[in-house]
């Protein structure tokens, strides 16, 4: 997952970046509103970290302009304003979660995966996905490569649809283990055996692959 992480307290930014880089998410980092919108401009962020009290001003414009412009960035406000209030006006401004401080750094990445999860979900159902000759109609729950229907198990008609609408983006093996189980797997077989049925299914002549990047992950690309 690529993460933004918006927070001008030097010590929470840090130890945020180095447990969720440690977890294989990508990270980007500001301390200002200014260099945020920099960021969001120029990067494709899975989730967005965001505190409330900056130097140039409340998260909470942030997000109410993300929102103002139709994007649906899942957002996480980690803030110390704790009253009732000031999460309400972090909801009403489009926050989609808030967590207040002091967090455990597992509980900011099991928020954000939740959120990312039902980003995908929502992304899905909304219209088909399609990459090359492969797609899949979510409402139909159907998948196609050159126009004829695949059957594919439960599983790995999952896992194609948390990764097809972000062709050669990178995942993590515990990503995609979440997405498909909703927890991570204790042996990493179990992942593979879902890999192996989808590449089979896909054949070595749809110029559609799902490569393995040794010690980092899979993404699904186009030839």
């Amino acid at each position: 997952m690529h993460i933004l992480i918006v927070e001008d307290d030097r010590t929470i930014a840090e130890n945020l970046y180095d447990f969720l880089a440690a977890r294989g998410h990508q990270c980007d980092f500001s301390n200002t509103l200014a260099g945020a919108r920099a960021l969001l401009a120029g990067g494709n962020f899975d989730a967005l970290a965001l505190d409330r009290n900056l130097p140039d001003g409340d998260g909470a414009t942030l997000a109410r302009s993300l929102r103002d412009a139709g994007q649906t960035l899942p957002i996480l406000m980690l803030t110390a304003r704790d009253q009732l209030d000031d999460k309400l006006d972090g909801f009403a401004a489009g926050a989609d979660d808030y967590l207040v401080k002091p967090f455990a750094l597992k509980e900011v990445e099991a928020r954000l995966l939740a959120l990312q999860r039902r980003a995908v979900t929502q992304a899905s159902a909304a219209a088909p996905l399609a990459v090359g000759n492969l797609s899949f109609d979510p409402a139909a729950h159907e998948v196609r490569l050159a126009g004829q229907r695949l059957e594919l198990p439960p599983k790995a008609v999952k896992l194609l649809a948390t990764m097809l609408p972000h062709p050669d983006r990178l995942f993590t093996r515990r990503e995609l283990e979440i997405a498909v189980w909703g927890h991570e797997q204790d042996a990493s077989d179990n992942l593979r055996s879902v890999l192996h049925t989808l590449r089979k299914a896909l054949d070595g002549n749809s110029g559609i692959t799902i490569e393995n990047i040794h010690g980092l992950g899979y993404k699904l690309t186009s030839a």
